[in-house]
């Protein structure tokens, strides 16, 4: 047996040894600060929650690492990219939160082979977790569809599509204040947004001077919604089918689209703003700075 002399106690070798491989590794970022998993989802459920989801979609913790660690930052991004994903990492993230949920079609593996995959694969090795609103962001009062409305001076608001409690639901049919010209509203649409260009879809029959005083909006991909509302002068979303924006059109309704994130997007720094809050400034709630629709107008 070998023997050792530190200090002036004798102490063998293997002694030694066993002695520093038990010694309790320093804990990780995260793991000191910050909060535990489960009371931001808490959070995030008192804002949301789940029940206001549509039934089709995929909401809630979509991926949850093995050895969990508490939250001091989360990014927020409106979908989620390797690119995304990667600037998480980056940015020692240790929860992401998606509006648009990167998983939804089942998956049968987790390799190197398509990127979503990847994107598993990567938050797992990170111990990263994930979460996604996406639906129960839109019917929730306070949430995307109203953020949109703020486009607008309106004098009423109600769901098109009413939830459980009628001042949540599926889109927002307004009233406007008389007097604001259907010019001004694009201007208020883009600057709510963001946007320096949005598509213009005019009614049959109307002109860019008309007034406007009844407006119906979905963000995302609104066409289903929209088309339960007998009339509007405008229709507001991200994106919809050719064939209902021209039924629209002939109907004498006008149609705004932005692109479909980019009618959800602006949300991400009002919520960033009231999760901090919500949370006791304890974590830190960035929006990603590489998320970003895919079509651009060039």
């Amino acid at each position: 047996m070998i023997i050792s002399i530190i200090g002036r106690q004798f102490v063998s070798k293997t002694s030694f040894l066993r002695k520093i491989t038990t010694v309790t590794p320093k804990m990780s970022s995260g793991e000191e600060t910050g909060l535990k998993l489960s009371v931001v989802l808490t959070a995030l459920e008192k804002f949301a929650p789940l029940k206001l989801s549509e039934n089709w979609d995929n909401t809630g913790l979509l991926v949850e690492p093995y050895s969990p660690r508490n939250i001091t930052k989360i990014l927020l991004t409106n979908d989620l990219t390797e690119d995304v994903a990667l600037e998480a990492k980056e940015q020692n993230c240790e929860m992401i939160i998606s509006y648009h949920p990167p998983i939804f079609a089942p998956i049968k593996s987790v390799v190197q082979k398509s990127w979503k995959e990847r994107i598993v694969s990567l938050l797992l090795e990170n111990r990263i977790a994930l979460f996604s609103p996406h639906t129960s962001w839109d019917s929730v009062n306070r949430g995307v569809n109203d953020w949109l409305a703020n486009a607008f001076p309106f004098t009423e608001s109600v769901p098109i599509i009413p939830g459980e409690d009628p001042d949540t639901g599926a889109g927002r049919a307004l009233k406007i204040n008389k007097g604001l010209k259907l010019s001004e509203a694009i201007t208020r649409v883009k600057d709510v947004t963001g946007l320096k260009y949005v598509r213009l879809a005019l009614g049959k029959g109307k002109t860019l001077s008309d007034n406007i005083t009844t407006v119906a909006l979905c963000a995302g991909s609104g066409g289903s919604v929209l088309k339960k509302v007998e009339h509007a002068d405008l229709f507001l979303t991200g994106e919809m089918l050719h064939h209902d924006v021209l039924d629209a059109a002939q109907r004498g309704i006008s149609v705004i689209l932005t692109n479909h994130s980019d009618s959800e997007r602006g949300f991400l720094k009002i919520f960033s703003e009231y999760l901090k809050s919500d949370l006791d400034n304890q974590v830190d709630v960035v929006v990603s700075q590489c998320d970003k629709d895919p079509l651009t107008t060039v």
